[in-house]
């Protein structure tokens, strides 16, 4: 990448002199050169890039994607993974230890560290809480930590043991680890197919009730309260959760949350066609609890917005609804399922590039000469059908492919590389 013109974007970008207005943007070597209105610029290696009516703001950062190296490099590997971040506007992803072996010692870090050298999309490791992610005992987190670790979860298993969560807490909390909670509480859950509700009842399938993910918000809050630790909850998806949540940060406890892009779209009455590919865990709750995630991040409960992109075989998902496995391929339409969700782009840029630093306790990428450029453009309202031929993942399973879709990528700059959509 040699020189690259931004021209006439709309910078959108939290406390920046210039935020909300049409700049353009000279990129040299991978640095911020000149920012600026209708900056002149010429030369044979220049680059333009016409962005009038488009968005600029600092890349999209996912606190939750699935990537299946090592061990399920079928489903996903790191080339494919970040390909199909870059296509959905991120420029650096913290990926789940869902894999085989799980993401539990320095070796498994080091390896996704390695994996990923290089890339436009950073990548960063979150490590197992427990050995395996089996709940039993503690992995080495400190040792995680200081090989690239940015935080720690059993990714999809609920830590069941109360007692385990609490001295993972205290002992992260020494060297400003961060917990992550996938809340669920496995003896209320059960084996289920979906929500517990009418459609549930109506489908004659096995729910399972907001509870079972309340019980255990409440629970980990409780624990973060006494332990004086930070906790952040990933993909909550009932109105029960908001309401914890918020009533916990008034009080002072360290605590934050994302919510999954579909959760805010669709709904159990989805579920009702028995399309395997609105199987997700948690499930697809009510238009109720739809209407309270939307108010939660708002009202600012809500830290972040995540894809929880989960890729499978298709042996996985062209099957019968109960026996399917969870999940949605989720990093290219996590922006278009923002706007479909009534977003404003100064929300989506707060909460898919802002907000997940924050709670990293990252820096934001800054738009001021002399710094390193990390950006993405996109178009609210530019349409593009998502299908083969754009999917860059190895998972086709989404509910939205082959559809037309609103909100464009169109390019993401990030360590002196460049990709256009």
């Amino acid at each position: 990448m040699n020189t690259v013109l931004i021209s006439s974007a709309r910078l959108v970008l939290p406390n920046h002199p210039l935020n909300g207005e049409e700049i353009d943007i000279l990129i040299q070597d991978g640095k911020i050169v000149d920012i600026g209105k209708k900056l002149k610029q010429s030369g044979s290696d220049l680059k333009v890039i016409e962005a009038k009516g488009c968005i600029v703001s600092a890349g999209f950062f996912d606190l939750n994607a699935n990537i299946g190296e090592p061990g399920y490099e079928t489903k996903e590997d790191v080339a494919t993974g970040t390909a199909a971040a870059a296509a959905g506007g991120f420029t650096a992803i913290a990926v789940q230890p869902n894999t085989d072996p799980a993401v539990h010692s320095r070796a498994e870090v080091a390896l996704l560290v390695n994996a990923a050298k290089g890339n436009l999309v950073d990548v960063y490791p979150i490590g197992a809480i427990s050995k395996k992610r089996e709940g039993k005992e503690m992995a080495e987190l400190y040792d995680m930590k200081s090989n690239g670790a940015v935080a720690f979860s059993d990714g999809n298993h609920s830590l069941q043991e109360a007692g385990l969560m609490g001295r993972a807490l205290l002992y992260a909390k020494g060297f400003d680890g961060l917990i992550i909670s996938f809340a669920l509480d496995a003896s209320m859950s059960g084996d289920n197919q979906m929500n517990e509700g009418v459609m549930s009842t109506f489908l004659g399938m096995k729910g399972s009730p907001n509870l079972a993910e309340a019980l255990m918000v409440s629970r980990d809050l409780f624990l973060a309260e006494y332990n004086d630790a930070p906790i952040h909850f990933t993909t909550i998806s009932t109105a029960e959760s908001v309401d914890l949540i918020k009533k916990a940060k008034a009080k002072g406890i360290k605590v934050t949350c994302d919510v999954a892009a579909h959760q805010l779209v669709f709904t159990d009455d989805h579920v009702a066609s028995f399309d395997s590919n609105y199987k997700v865990c948690p499930p697809l709750r009510t238009k109720t609890d739809v209407k309270a995630l939307l108010k939660g991040l708002k009202d600012g409960v809500i830290d972040a917005i995540v894809s929880q992109h989960t890729p499978h075989e298709i042996e996985f998902k062209n099957v019968e609804f109960h026996i399917a496995k969870n999940g949605i391929t989720g990093l290219q339409t996590a922006l278009p399922l923002a706007i479909r969700a009534g977003m404003t782009a100064e929300a989506i840029v707060e909460k898919m590039a802002v907000g997940p630093r924050k709670v990293l306790g990252m820096e934001v990428p800054k738009f001021e000469v002399g710094e390193t450029a990390n950006l993405v453009v996109f178009d609210m309202n530019a349409t593009w059908i998502f299908n083969a031929e754009s999917n860059r993942s190895k998972g086709t399973n989404n509910p939205l492919m082959g559809q037309d879709l609103q909100g464009k990528v169109n390019l993401v700059i990030n360590n002196n590389k460049l990709i256009v959509n």
